[in-house]
């Protein structure tokens, strides 16, 4: 089929598309603007196509990935009409083998083309009918970011040009009651879950309504949670699938298995229990794991049908331009994540594109999209001309960014003056291209406990690195981990000291040549003269962060070893564990708790940074700097009590230092009640209305707050 006229956009080729299956369909031109922002949602654009196709057209099906959207719509004399929204022609397509089999093209080397299609093929674009849930607490973090997750396996499953896919994301609106509903009421074939650390109770919920159904569907969890507590729920649930890998060609083969193509042992990395024995009982035999995922997948892009809601809520925009990392740090468990694998700058243009147009319709959102790269440089050869290459193309396409990277991506003491020369320029760089700003896994200044960590980094190399972000004027944030179990008082006093040096930040010397700036920040004198004066602590993220036990994490058998473990919390993917030294223990507990009475107020104000612009945007990070003051004289005042305290815990005195540093504390928040009154009131002045609103609302919550409480702790299971 030929087209009469040049098709520039993907609604005009869809409108000629209809045109084919009859003339009167052709739509106006209001009606090819209407359908525009419709085309990042199939279900939504196959829902508008049947209510103005009728009665001319048959059954409709969008299926395909965003940037090679695939409509197929019956004529009246049966035959179908096959749109390739992209203009690219069919045949460039690789056709999945069930599709070779039961479509007939009659023009593959055209993007519409005519077709026959077998009741095979009918039924795949249909079935099975797939849901993806997110679940979430918005009680613990006030606003939204784009559910990357389940928007990745959506674009996994519609690749395969089989299914139905809807998502619904907890943070958009949707409620737990909302969710249970839709599966009771509208039962999918196939509930894909994504449930990460504090939301064990809602997928208990979830599942035991999912699992109580006549009919209930075939149901797989994945996440950062069910990664860690495969055990505990495919004991409580014997039918569910466990997703132990990047969840893109598990569903792929899942969706395959559905319509009886593979086995159950052929889906990739998939875990659970062992097959029926003996007079139809079911029994929990070995786990089993389907062979692993490939290591290689490089496309990690996104469907972005949730992204306009994203926006409706306040939410910010999340991409991935590599996955994995290149270390392997003893706290995080690595095998659900991988290695480092980066994504080709170029595949990202059309992407971005997209993105931009539906920006373009929240302008009030800051244009920036958050890369939530574990690390972003990576390694090899081409790391250095790909950073700057994936910045070029961010930057083309009118966004500023913000990433993720390891610190000895700046400075790393086994690599010479040049590299570190090529290092400095490349910052500046990104930063000349977008780049807002960049988090790095500092974790510690201590030499001993960053071994224990296996960072391989240094405290002196991390010295180095802040200095030359800062005199690079790169915009940094750092994690640091100040309490770990293992821990001696000396490192604790350690921490603080480091977290409170002023040797560290630089201030930004945009015009000074980077080889001046790697040899400066070298010496005392240099950084002395153009130092800000400034702590590190109003740097780091968040403050006073304890140490998690990770189920599988080298550093929890380090804990093991050492006598020093607990109870296992499968639910939240840990064990509990006691600290060496019972001092800092208590520290640690009273931080957990002081972070968590502050944590909404916290996340509230460092999610309008991420959506704010100019001063609005100082404004709020000047806010999050009082809160991060606080956090810091209450880790120097429950040091000093402790270290009035016998290193040999005796009986009678753990409540004493409890009580003691919980007076401390009450003091404190007092003392920020009032100072947060004032700076909440000076931001609100420079906000939205609607953000002033937002961070109003959260700011009465936290200050009518007079308890001292854990953010899970109605979950025995909890943190």
């Amino acid at each position: 089929m030929t087209n009469e006229r040049p098709i520039t956009s993907q609604a005009g080729r869809l409108a000629d598309a209809l045109r084919s299956v009859a003339p009167s369909l052709y739509p106006s031109d209001d009606a090819i603007a209407a359908l525009e922002p419709l085309l990042i949602t199939p279900n939504k654009l196959r829902e508008w196509l049947e209510e103005h196709c009728a009665p001319y057209a048959g059954p409709i099906h969008v299926t395909g990935t965003l940037d090679r959207r695939l409509v197929f719509v019956q004529r009246p004399d049966g035959r179908w009409a096959i749109a390739d929204l992209s203009g690219q022609p069919h045949h460039s397509r690789a056709w999945p083998a069930w599709a070779q089999r039961h479509i007939d093209l009659e023009s593959p080397a055209e993007w519409l083309s005519l077709a026959d299609l077998a009741p095979e093929a009918e039924y795949r674009l249909s079935r099975p009918r797939v849901l993806l849930a997110a679940l979430y607490h918005p009680e613990n973090f006030p606003l939204p970011r784009f559910p990357l997750g389940i928007s990745d396996v959506a674009r996994a499953a519609r690749s395969a040009l089989m299914a139905e896919v809807s998502l619904a994301d907890m943070q958009l609106g949707t409620t737990l009651p909302d969710l249970i509903k839709q599966v009771t009421d509208e039962t999918p074939d196939i509930l894909g879950i994504s449930s990460t650390f504090g939301q064990h109770d809602l997928m208990v919920e979830l599942l035991d309504t999912t699992y109580a159904l006549a009919e209930p569907p075939l149901v797989i969890a994945g996440g950062s949670l069910t990664a860690r507590n495969e055990g505990l729920l495919l004991e409580r649930y014997p039918a569910l699938l466990i997703a132990r890998g990047a969840g893109e060609p598990t569903i792929q083969d899942l969706l395959a298995h559905w319509h009886g193509d593979l086995a159950r042992d052929q889906v990739h990395s998939i875990g659970y229990n062992g097959a029926a024995r003996g007079e139809g009982t079911l029994t929990i035999g070995r786990r089993r794991t389907a062979k692993p995922v490939s290591r290689a997948q490089s496309d990690f892009l996104p469907e972005l049908d949730l992204l306009p809601a994203t926006f409706e809520h306040h939410g910010v925009a999340q991409l991935e331009a590599s996955r994995g990392c290149t270390n392997f740090c003893s706290f995080c468990p690595r095998g659900h994540k991988g290695q480092w694998a980066g994504g080709t700058p170029g595949d990202f243009g059309w992407m971005l594109d997209h993105m931009g147009a539906v920006f373009d319709r929240y302008p009030d959102i800051s244009r920036t999209l958050y890369l939530v790269d574990e690390e972003f440089i990576g390694r090899g050869p081409d790391a250095v001309p790909r950073a700057v290459h994936m910045a070029d193309v961010l930057h083309g396409a009118g966004f500023q960014w913000e990433t993720s990277c390891r610190i000895d991506q700046v400075a790393h003491p086994g690599q010479g003056f040049g590299w570190h020369i090529e290092r400095a320029g490349m910052w500046r760089s990104l930063v000349n291209k977008g780049l807002r700003r960049c988090l790095f896994g500092v974790e510690s200044g201590v030499d001993t406990v960053l071994h224990r960590f296996n960072k391989e980094t240094g405290g002196e190399q991390n010295a180095l690195a802040i200095r030359t972000l800062s005199a690079l004027g790169v915009p940094t944030r750092f994690t640091y981990i100040t309490f770990d179990h293992l821990m001696s008082f000396e490192e604790l006093k350690a921490t603080y000291a480091y977290q409170g040096r002023t040797d560290l930040l630089v201030r930004p010397l945009p015009d000074l040549p980077v080889e001046e700036i790697v040899n400066g920040v070298r010496e005392p004198e240099w950084v002395e003269a153009h130092g800000t004066g400034r702590a590190f602590h109003t740097g780091i993220s968040y403050m006073l962060v304890s140490m998690e036990c990770l189920i599988g994490a080298a550093y929890t058998k380090q804990v093991q070893k050492a006598g020093l473990a607990g109870e296992v919390r499968p639910s939240m993917g840990r064990q509990d564990a006691e600290f060496a030294d019972w001092r800092i223990g208590v520290c640690s507990q009273w931080a957990q708790l002081w972070v968590d009475r502050n944590f909404a107020l916290d996340y509230t104000l460092k999610s309008l940074e991420k959506i704010l612009d100019g001063e609005p945007r100082r404004q709020v990070r000047a806010a999050r700097v009082v809160l991060k003051d606080a956090a810091f004289t209450v880790l120097g005042e429950m040091i000093s009590a402790a270290e009035n305290e016998p290193a040999t815990r005796l009986p009678g005195r753990a409540p004493l230092l409890e009580d003691r540093i919980r007076g401390l504390l009450d003091a404190e928040i007092e003392g920020l009640r009032e100072r947060m009154a004032r700076t909440v009131s000076e931001v609100a002045r420079v906000l939205p209305p609607q953000h002033a609103i937002t961070l109003g609302n959260e700011h009465s919550r936290w200050a009518h707050n007079d308890e001292w409480r854990l953010i899970n702790a109605a979950d025995p299971c909890g943190t």
